[in-house]
């Protein structure tokens, strides 16, 4: 057994030695194998790197096959070989790690440009050798008598033995001479070709300006023509040719006859049409592809006036959890009966279903009245996936959440489109699944700028963008400044300060959350050092940082060092902290998640359960968290900002609290906005208290200078 290449030039190298072997028996050319690999080695290369290359480029494609006509690979075999050999090792060798679903549809791109480069170049070599053909009929007639018998054996024998097709007729259109390789392309014998007018041979696919240009030709306007045409042949079969037609004048400069050449390219279209087909479809489902897709939407929104598009953007709800649990090959089989039956959803004049990718399907329909006709395109849709699809003996649910953007054609390009739509189609998947949504400009912008921040999040912590202020808390009993909770805000460059609701949860979402996290509890715990250190005394000993932690926090394995070692370089007693856990990613929580919890607590590090009685909890379980404080929700609190409080709220908090201090917890109340509602909080025995009614959250220059009123008194 031969070793597998060890690098990228040795896979290249094994990729042109396989070509070059595939090649070389059908390439009339004088050099040897090894000599012939050694030409196609840079012709691999450069197929390697329109493959991997940032910016897919066809020209690439197409410049190897005008080389392959250079390198005398000029047999349609050559070109059949060569396609088979980049269509098999292409991306095994040259592909790399790369996503081989993009790779495959690139290496099928690169095939389809190959091709057309090959034939241009060979149509262009044929146009040479029929200016020869031409020079030689034209210098048949045209040289003296002494010569006039050595000029027409040259010439009968450019005629018969050229493998183009050569026929020559009068100006009425009366055949008069063919040679061999014609007869063969048409299957007819000569008599029976003669018999034809050539005025008789149209096709349907004509091009509009084939007869134009022949009456032209033949009325002696011009010269020549040259263009695509098909030809039928006696059994019925389509004959596809690159057509010349040539105008031959006697010595006098008037218009004699006509020479026809025609190179059979009706392989060659065909292969273009495959490969053709296999770019812009996909290969599992059979359906168009995200190119073809981009294609017809492209076309529909360049429509005219009054004519409108709808598009209905489809993800399967669970896709994952079906390849995962059964395998990839049952999840491709759920595909294809999938795409069936989409495709039986889309059959009206104007509609067409194409898969994008993964489970992601998109259905688009056109015309003047596409605001009726999407929406009931996304009912058949919905319907049609209600019922049971069996895969391997299972009858397995499927169904799919679709967003829906509907619109007059010409005011927005394909890709707004569909990130529109990709956007309503995951608010439908937020709201449950299984129903569709109408893209709403709005709810667009609100994702979009949540996009935007997700994705400058990492370089906002990396610039210095986010800052802390701080809000005190303050003892209810004498009104003393106790410490302060720290709330991060970010100042973006385009949106201004951004309060944590706008970026928290998508800091959980990325995993930013963890370094965040750790950046504000450094820089919460050195602002304690500073107060402490500018108070002095026995002042300053009161004084904490309240610093939140996210669940993602909770369950990262640094929690405990990262907290000891800031404490460490800051010279910070762990009293002077208190970290705030919210009830709800507490509740069910097993002894693993309480475990760096109960740590930090064993250090002096105060663990405070935040919102609490927002999360339905257990209120026995108080007793097994480590925790020393509860801070109250501001729901509970509410109604005491006016006077009568509701009596039941009161009961309620008046419960919590003799609660707490029975288990030794203290109670700190948020959201506190009028003297009356601090006053009644302290009277049912809540011991510190946070809100506007003391201050809103600062700077920390604020803070120090209320705790300063207070130690002066």
């Amino acid at each position: 057994m031969t070793a597998e290449p060890d690098g990228p030039e040795d896979r290249l190298r094994r990729f042109a030695t396989i070509w070059s072997r595939a090649v070389f028996p059908v390439t009339s050319t004088s050099s040897t194998r090894p000599e012939f690999e050694a030409q196609l080695l840079p012709l691999a290369r450069r197929l390697s790197e329109a493959l991997l290359a940032r910016t897919f480029d066809s020209d690439a494609g197409r410049a190897v096959g005008a080389a392959l006509v250079d390198a005398h690979c000029t047999d349609p075999e050559a070109l059949s070989r060569t396609l088979d050999c980049v269509d098999a090792y292409l991306v095994l060798y040259c592909g790399g790690d790369g996503d081989r679903e993009d790779l495959r549809a690139r290496c099928a791109r690169l095939q389809h440009a190959m091709a057309a480069g090959f034939a241009r170049t060979l149509r262009e070599r044929t146009l040479a050798e029929q200016e020869a053909i031409a020079q030689a009929a034209l210098q048949a007639q045209g040289v003296v008598a002494q010569a006039l018998h050595a000029s027409e054996a040259r010439f009968r024998a450019v005629f018969e033995g050229a493998a183009i097709g050569i026929g020559m007729a009068d100006l009425e259109g009366n055949i008069l001479q063919v040679n061999g390789a014609l007869l063969r392309m048409f299957g007819v014998s000569e008599p029976t070709l003669r018999s034809r007018n050539v005025r008789e041979w149209t096709h349907p696919d004509d091009a509009p300006q084939t007869w134009r240009l022949y009456d032209e030709l033949v009325q002696g306007e011009r010269e020549h023509y040259h263009l695509e045409k098909a030809f039928y042949r006696p059994d019925g079969t389509v004959l596809w040719t690159n057509l010349t037609v040539s105008l031959l004048r006697d010595a006098d400069g008037d218009p004699q006859y006509q020479l026809a050449l025609m190179e059979d390219t009706t392989e060659r279209r065909l292969l273009n049409l495959r490969l053709r087909y296999e770019a812009t479809h996909d290969a599992l489902t059979g359906l168009p592809n995200r190119t073809f897709f981009f294609e017809r939407l492209e076309k529909a929104l360049g429509a005219g006036e009054g004519q409108r598009f709808g598009l209905c953007y489809l993800d399967l709800d669970g896709f994952k959890t079906i390849n995962d649990s059964l395998g990839h090959a049952a999840g491709d089989r759920l595909l294809v009966e999938v795409a069936d039956r989409l495709q039986s959803c889309a059959t009206a004049p104007g509609e067409m279903v194409a898969r994008l990718g993964g489970d992601e399907f998109v259905a688009l329909t056109t015309g003047p009245d596409t605001q009726r006709e999407v929406d009931e395109l996304a009912g058949r849709i919905m319907n049609a996936l209600l019922a049971p699809i069996s895969v391997d003996g299972r009858e397995l649910t499927v169904r799919g959440s679709i967003g829906i953007v509907e619109g007059p054609a010409g005011e927005r390009s394909p890709a707004e489109v569909l990130r529109s739509a990709d956007i309503t189609m995951y608010r439908a998947k937020s709201a449950g699944g299984n129903r569709f949504e109408l893209a709403d400009a709005e709810a667009d912008a609100r994702a979009i700028t949540r996009h935007g921040l997700t994705t400058a999040l990492p370089t906002a912590l990396e610039r210095g963008e986010f800052f802390i202020e701080y809000q005190p808390l303050v003892h209810l009993g004498d009104g003393s400044v106790r410490g302060a909770e720290a709330l991060v805000r970010w100042l973006h460059p385009q949106h201004g300060v951004l309060g944590p609701d706008r970026f928290i949860p998508l800091a959980e979402h990325t995993g930013l959350i963890v370094p965040l996290g750790r950046w504000v509890l450094e820089q919460s715990v050195r602002q304690a050092r500073e107060w402490r250190e500018m108070q002095g005394g026995e002042a300053a000993g009161p004084l904490r940082i309240n610093v939140n932690l996210s669940p993602c926090q909770l369950t990262h394995p640094g929690l405990v060092q990262d907290t000891v070692d800031i404490l460490e370089r800051t010279g910070v007693a762990p009293d002077a902290l208190c970290l705030e856990v919210t009830e709800s990613a507490l509740i069910g929580a097993d002894d693993d998640l309480l475990k760096p919890l109960r740590r930090l607590a064993e250090m002096g590090v105060d663990i405070a359960l935040d919102d609490f009685g927002t999360g339905y909890s257990n209120l026995a379980n108080l007793r097994r968290l480590p925790v020393s404080i509860l801070k109250l929700d501001r729901s509970f609190t509410q109604s005491m900002q006016q006077f009568p409080a509701d009596p039941v709220d009161l009961k309620i908090v008046e419960g919590i609290v003799s609660l707490a201090h029975s288990l030794d917890l203290a109670v700190t109340v948020e959201g506190v906005e009028t003297g009356a509602q601090a006053e009644q909080l302290r009277i049912l025995g809540c011991d510190t208290a946070q809100g506007w009614y003391y201050a809103r959250p600062g700077p920390p220059e604020r803070l120090h200078q209320l705790a300063l009123v207070d130690a002066t008194g």
